[in-house]
């Protein structure tokens, strides 16, 4: 919601100089427009010259306006009508659909939290959401309330609001079908077949109308729950529970990921969707597969960022950093005069691409292959790009190897695009965006679910929630008389918290121990034990005149239960472990604790985060701090003067400063924590340390 606040922000101080003189400025190679006449009941509008004069209208939430954007053209503004903007309110489909039973209150149209209520009749078994609200976005909360019989081979599939359905007979090869009432457009499948298992075949039909949208929340859990099928790496002899994953433990995943850039996208949405590729990556590196990518940019023609098969085959090509390099170098004008949209040219592209790698990947029919397609949907050249897709399909032979998502972006989307999707097992493919703000909060969304929490090293930079940014840090105080220690650590694994040894004294018990986590968290974990390693000794050199030593100044607090993990509760990355090669985007075969060093360790300098405090469960002060090679990883153990001074920014060092870190790639702190770390026994799971 922040980084829709700050693009509201922008638009209006980019945007009303332009308003403000509209009348002057509104004129073009092709001849002026009038203002006159621009106004919308109920909205607002905004004017700019992005791409030649266009005007955008918008409404308060519940509502939409029936007239979406109107462009300068030749003198007059198109389209061309008689009709005054106006915002309308949102209606949710027809819920009245509903078979063999009631549903209440009667209403002609359901406007924005209306609340509908359904019963069955006798003889008939309830599924679904018994209460339902019609939401913001056009559609209803919940699942589709279903009246059905247990006598046949499949489950009654219900009628969807909005929909309209053919057959009444669900055993074994019985087909029903749907369509939309009111001018709708059906997402998903039009026919579905009862299967042997009792299941139905595609997806369950919905009734999109022009304001129809998916919110962030919605596509984060159909598309990750999709798309992880493919990303989560079991191995055969590994406990599947039921779940159909598809990527074959000695296959590839190769993903084909296209971005409409033609004149019917505007400059700002093209520019954010490179963003948006740049977080889908990094959101699919987080898990055990390494994907083989093909990026590409289409209007008229197709350009491309990284083929496939110079991916598989030229080292430098798998880099990255370069690839998001090139497209950031790849601007809107990069297409040049060519800006139609030829959706028909990307999937023959994608075709032609995949029977290369037929030819040359042994793998091939073992491989998932994904396409994932950014557009509006309005192709005007290039004719009907279905055709292209079934040779796609065709070519692939097991549809169970092929997915085919589509994000429709933009105020008014070609929802036949739909389509073009793969549609099997209630898996949604096709998702409906009006700005690409929501895009990148779905992938955001994807990595805080809870089958992904366990992943190490996720943070993420939300304005004004530090804690997001620092999900591992825990605030440690020790109560002792006359004075006790304050000390920051971070959780490792969800009952291993990692600290300094100095924190705590001879004397010092669990109960002592109070640890802090994040605000409004409730009761704090308590303490099991702390463990100091085994060497440390203050005064270990006292007899050569040294006061203090602080090697192996490393400790860890074992929790009485492991803590829960969310987006605001994350441990931290123990390097010379698989969980550590997951964040560096290291294979099991590429990932070493030497790799990982060399990664890590790599510059003479290093950038990193201080802090020494916490407030209200989140860092009261994050101070950047410079650490000079070889320095460690992970733990300052003490500084001999204090430069974190509130009012200063940047406190220089002088020469008498001094600090000491305890470096985690040393052999004797990694047999620490694995010692108690990798043998986590009585709770949690052990992390899996590096053999080399």
């Amino acid at each position: 919601m922040e980084s829709k606040k700050w693009l509201d922000l922008f638009t209006l101080a980019v945007i009303c100089p332009l308003i403000t003189g509209a009348p002057s400025l509104m004129s073009q190679e092709n001849g002026p427009c009038s203002p006159e006449g621009l106004s919308i009941t109920g909205g607002s509008f905004v004017i700019s010259n992005l791409n030649g004069f266009n005007v955008k209208y918008s409404c308060p939430e519940g509502f939409y306006p029936n007239i979406l954007t109107r462009k300068c053209r030749v003198g007059s503004w198109d389209p061309k009508t008689q009709k005054h903007a106006e915002c309308k309110k949102v209606t949710c489909p027809n819920p009245r659909v509903f078979e063999n039973g009631e549903v209440t209150p009667y209403k002609e149209r359901y406007y924005v939290s209306d609340t509908t209520n359904y019963t069955c009749n006798s003889e008939y078994v309830f599924r679904g959401s018994p209460s339902r609200v019609c939401k913001p976005n056009g559609k209803w909360s919940g699942s589709t309330p279903i009246c059905g019989r247990n006598s046949d081979d499949c489950p009654d599939p219900g009628v969807p609001p909005g929909t309209h359905r053919t057959g009444h007979m669900f055993n074994i090869d019985d087909k029903v079908t749907y369509r939309c009432e009111n001018k709708q457009t059906l997402i998903g499948s039009i026919q579905r077949v009862c299967q042997e298992g009792g299941q139905w075949s595609g997806t369950e039909p919905q009734c999109y109308a022009e304001f129809t949208y998916d919110t962030p929340e919605e596509a984060s859990q159909a598309f990750g729950s999709s798309l992880k099928t493919n990303l989560e790496f079991h191995k055969q002899q590994e406990d599947q529970e039921g779940k159909a994953v598809r990527l074959d433990q000695n296959g590839a995943l190769d993903i084909y990921i296209y971005v409409d850039a033609s004149d019917s996208i505007e400059k700002e949405d093209f520019d954010r969707a490179k963003d948006v590729i740049k977080s889908l990556i990094n959101t699919i590196s987080y898990y055990q597969v390494s994907p083989n990518y093909e990026i590409r940019m289409f209007a008229t023609d197709v350009k491309e960022i990284v083929t496939m098969r110079n991916f598989k085959t030229i080292r430098a090509e798998k880099n990255l950093e370069e690839i998001f390099q090139r497209l950031d170098d790849f601007s809107y004008e990069s297409k040049g005069d060519r800006s139609g949209t030829n959706i028909c040219l990307a999937f023959k592209t994608i075709l032609e691409s995949m029977s290369i790698e037929k030819i040359n990947d042994k793998n091939f029919t073992r491989t998932q292959h994904v396409i994932i397609m950014f557009t509006d949907g309005h192709a005007n050249m290039g004719g009907n790009p279905k055709p292209k897709v079934d040779r796609i399909k065709h070519l692939i032979a097991d549809e169970s190897k092929l997915d085919i998502y589509i994000f429709g972006v933009g105020r008014k989307i070609n929802l036949d695009i739909n389509d073009l999707v793969t549609k099997r097992g209630d898996e949604k493919h096709f998702f409906a965006f009006t700005n690409l703000i929501d895009v990148q909060e779905t992938f955001d969304q994807m990595i805080d679910e809870d089958t992904s929490n366990q992943l190490c090293g996720i943070q993420q930079n939300v304005p004004n929630n530090k804690r997001r940014a620092f999900p591992w840090l825990v605030q440690i105080k020790v109560t002792r008389h006359p004075t006790g220690s304050n000390c920051m650590g971070s959780l490792v694994t969800p009952t291993y918290i990692l600290t300094a040894a100095h924190c705590f004294k001879f004397g010092d018990t669990p109960h002592r121990i109070t640890i802090t986590l994040k605000k409004n968290m409730g009761e704090n974990p308590k303490v099991h034990e702390f463990i100091l390693h085994p060497k440390y000794n203050v005064e270990a050199k006292k007899d050569i005149g040294i006061s203090e030593y602080y090697e192996y100044d490393i400790a860890l607090i074992e929790l009485e239960k492991a803590v829960e993990l969310n987006r605001e509760i994350r441990t931290i990355c123990i390097p010379c472990t698989k969980e550590t090669n997951r964040a560096l985007k290291l294979s099991d075969n590429e990932g070493t604790c030497k790799k990982h060093e060399e990664l890590i360790m790599g510059p003479d300098l290093v950038n990193a985060n201080f802090t020494s405090e916490m407030e209200e469960g989140s860092p009261k002060y994050i101070r950047g701090i410079t650490i000079k090679q070889r320095g460690p990883v992970g733990v300052v153990s003490w500084v001999s003067k204090n430069k974190c001074n509130a009012e200063k920014e940047n406190t220089p060092s002088d020469e008498d400063s001094r600090d000491y870190h305890t470096n985690l790639f040393s052999p004797e702190i990694r047999s620490f924590l694995q010692d108690h770390l990798g043998k986590e026994k009585q709770k949690g799971t052990p992390l899996k340390f590096l053999s080399k």
